[in-house]
C-alpha cells in the first residue's frame, strides 16, 4: 500500500508564484564561453554526419558548462524544481538548433521516448486538428494548455518562435497546490492519492488498457510525485469501461482547479526564442495559454521538447511503472538498480 500524506510539506518546491516572481535566481544565462564551445561542438557533430538520437555528452564537451550544471541538477531535484536556460543561438537553421538543444540536454540527463512511436524529440506547434481524433494531445493544438505535467523525470522546451500573440507559460508547485489542499479539506487531499482514470491517448504501453489508472498525488519514500491532466480525466470518461468519477472525485478536482486559478499561486512568463524551460515533472505543472499564430508558415509558433530522466532522480513509486509518462524513467531505475546490485 503505498503511504498516505496529511500533512503539509516544508520543502523548497513548494513555493507560491507571487515568492518567485520577484526573484531572478531562477532564471541562467549561457555565457559567451559556453555559446562558443556549443557551436564548436555543433560545427565539430555536422562534419562527422552524426545522428542526432546518437549525439552523446562527449560529443559535445561543454567545460564552461559544468558548475552550472551541478547548480541546474541540484535546482531540479531537491531544489525550486524548475529553471530557464536563456540564451541558446537558435538563429540558425532548425537541424541545427535541434542538435545544439539535445547536445545542451545531454549534460543534464538521458532523452526518452515521448511517444508509441519512440519519437525521442518532440516539435509543439499547431497541427490543425483537434483533441476529437484519439491520437492527438493538447501541445498539437493551439488551445490553452490547462496545468499538466509531462513526462520522464524532467522536461526541456526550446522556444525556436513565438505566436504572433498569446502562448504565455504558467508553473505552479503541484507540492504548495497539494499543501493548500490540505489545509482547506484534508479529506479531499486524501482521495486525490487514490487512483483515477487518464485517456492515454492512444500511446500507452502495448498490452496496456486505453486508459490508465494511478493516484494524482503518489507519496513515496519521502518524496511526493504529481501525475495530473485534469482534461484527459475528463476525456477518458467516454470510455464504456471506465468507472464514473465519484461527486467527491469531482469535488477534489475542482479544488485543484480553484487553487490553480488563484494568482498568487503561480509564475507566469513569456519565453523568447534561445530559451529552454526545465522542470521537474514530480513538482512543477505546467500551462499554456492560447495562441493566435502569424500566417506566414515560417514565423509560427515553434517549440521543440526533450523529456529527460536525471542521474540525481528521486525514488519513483511503483503505481508509475506503467504509466506512458513515467515508464522509461521507471525502468532506468530498476536497470540501474540490478547493473549495481
Amino acid at each position: 500500500m503505498p503511504d498516505l500524506l496529511t500533512h503539509p510539506l516544508h520543502i523548497p518546491a513548494a513555493w507560491r508564484g507571487a515568492e518567485i516572481e520577484s526573484d531572478p535566481s531562477w532564471i541562467y544565462t549561457l555565457d559567451a564561453a559556453v555559446v562558443q564551445e556549443l557551436q564548436a561542438a555543433l560545427a565539430a557533430v555536422e562534419q562527422s554526419g552524426q545522428d542526432l538520437l546518437k549525439i552523446t555528452s562527449q560529443d559535445f564537451t561543454l567545460p564552461s558548462f559544468a558548475e552550472t550544471r551541478l547548480h541546474l541538477l541540484a535546482d531540479l531535484e531537491g531544489g525550486r524544481g524548475f529553471a530557464l536556460i536563456r540564451g541558446l543561438p537558435v538563429d540558425s537553421a532548425e537541424k541545427q538548433a535541434a542538435m545544439l538543444f539535445w547536445g545542451l540536454g545531454t549534460h543534464l540527463g538521458t532523452p526518452e521516448p515521448q511517444d508509441a512511436a519512440g519519437n525521442f524529440l518532440h516539435h509543439v506547434r499547431d497541427t490543425g486538428r483537434d483533441l476529437s481524433q484519439d491520437d492527438v494531445r493538447k501541445y498539437q493544438t493551439s488551445q490553452d494548455i490547462p496545468f499538466h505535467n509531462d513526462g520522464s523525470d524532467i522536461f526541456m522546451l526550446l522556444c525556436l518562435r513565438n505566436a504572433k500573440s498569446g502562448g504565455s507559460s504558467r508553473l505552479i508547485s503541484s507540492t504548495a497546490v497539494f499543501n493548500e489542499i490540505t489545509r482547506r479539506r484534508t479529506d479531499l487531499a486524501e482521495i486525490l492519492q487514490q487512483p483515477f482514470p487518464f485517456d492515454a491517448r492512444g500511446q500507452q504501453p502495448p498490452g496496456q488498457p486505453r486508459a490508465q489508472v494511478v493516484p494524482i498525488y503518489n507519496y513515496h519514500q519521502g518524496h511526493l510525485s504529481t501525475i495530473h491532466k485534469r482534461f484527459y480525466i475528463d476525456l477518458a470518461q467516454r470510455f464504456p469501461e471506465v468507472p464514473r468519477l465519484t461527486p467527491p472525485q469531482v469535488e477534489a478536482l475542482d479544488l485543484f482547479d480553484e487553487i490553480c486559478a488563484e494568482p498568487a499561486m503561480y509564475l507566469e512568463f513569456d519565453m523568447r526564442p534561445g530559451d529552454i524551460l526545465a522542470a521537474n515533472n514530480y513538482d512543477i505543472l505546467h500551462c499554456r495559454t492560447a495562441f493566435e499564430d502569424h500566417e506566414d508558415p515560417g514565423r509560427r509558433r515553434h517549440m521543440m521538447r526533450l523529456w529527460l530522466t536525471l542521474p540525481t532522480a528521486r525514488p519513483l513509486p511503483p503505481s508509475f511503472e506503467h504509466t506512458r509518462e513515467f515508464q522509461h524513467s521507471y525502468a532506468r531505475r530498476q536497470h540501474d538498480k540490478t547493473e549495481k546490485g
